[in-house]
């Protein structure tokens, strides 16, 4: 298959472009950055550098493929963010339906079934309702948990204050997932086709934070309590950190919707499925080897 994914050579996009490879697909990836182009070749997959905003480098990158792999940033500009996130969804949809691309992938993520207050994954749930108006075309939402990785912005908290947290108390629970887990997922929805759209889940594991400071602190050999924050404390110090207001704001208000359980609701409504290989006490592993 002549397969074109975006997303660089990130947490996803290096397992995908190594997966996809080794399966003899033709891989085309798409970077905005130059210094990419080598590092891309080198796995074996063709470089194309340009802006995801640039319907026209889209649409040409895009002619001919069998299958295209779409994922959008979650911090689109450090203003007007999630306009500028579906701005690029709308780039992405009018390239397809161009370029005559039959068959999408959109990495999306859990809570993205709902029109607001959910933060940044707002903009997903927008960009699915822009691919649900594409005829003929078959996609595939993948809705990703939250990402395991990301748990690397807190490693300041841990060193400095040694506590984990956030807006949200120690019972509530997470839907998790390592960038691995999601490149396998999206590699097997790519080389099916199936009928119409569809909606799936991909997350790794499903703890509570409690779980997750724990866990965390095994691995680093020391006791890790988990401290839920004000959404106010929350806001300060995201800022304080250097993340511009706006973002902190849409991740506070993620927060919330992860305190009330409406973030997880659908999620859970389907049966929880943790169809993911690499669980917290193995990420753990990964985690503790930044310290």
């Amino acid at each position: 298959m002549n397969i074109t994914l975006t997303g660089s050579l990130g947490n996803i996009g290096q397992h995908l472009v190594k997966n996809l490879v080794a399966a003899g697909h033709k891989v085309t990836l798409i970077s905005s950055s130059a210094d990419r182009k080598t590092a891309i070749e080198q796995l074996g997959a063709t470089a194309a550098i340009g802006s995801i905003t640039d319907t026209a480098f889209l649409e040409q990158t895009f002619a001919g493929a069998d299958a295209v792999f779409v994922m959008t940033p979650p911090n689109m500009g450090g203003q007007n963010i999630i306009e500028h996130t579906v701005n690029a969804g709308r780039s992405y949809a009018t390239a397809i339906k161009n370029s005559g691309v039959k068959r999408v992938v959109m990495l999306s993520s859990v809570g993205a079934d709902f029109d607001g207050g959910t933060g940044p994954i707002t903009g997903l749930h927008h960009i699915e309702k822009l691919y649900s108006a594409l005829a003929d075309v078959a996609v595939t939402y993948l809705r990703a948990g939250y990402f395991y990785t990301n748990y690397y912005n807190d490693i300041p908290m841990i060193q400095h204050a040694g506590i984990l947290g956030s807006n949200f108390a120690a019972d509530v629970k997470i839907p998790l997932v390592h960038p691995a887990d999601i490149a396998q997922a999206a590699a097997e929805a790519l080389q099916q086709n199936p009928a119409g759209h569809e909606v799936r889940y991909i997350v790794s594991d499903y703890v509570t934070a409690a779980d997750v400071a724990s866990v965390f602190g095994k691995a680093l050999g020391k006791t890790l309590p988990w401290v839920a924050f004000t959404d106010e404390q929350a806001m300060d110090g995201m800022t304080g950190a250097g993340l511009p207001e706006e973002m902190a704001g849409l991740y506070t208000e993620m927060g919330v919707a992860i305190r009330e359980g409406k973030l997880q609701s659908d999620f859970e409504s389907k049966g929880a499925p943790q169809d993911g290989l690499i669980k917290i006490v193995d990420f753990a592993k990964e985690y503790a080897s930044r310290f």
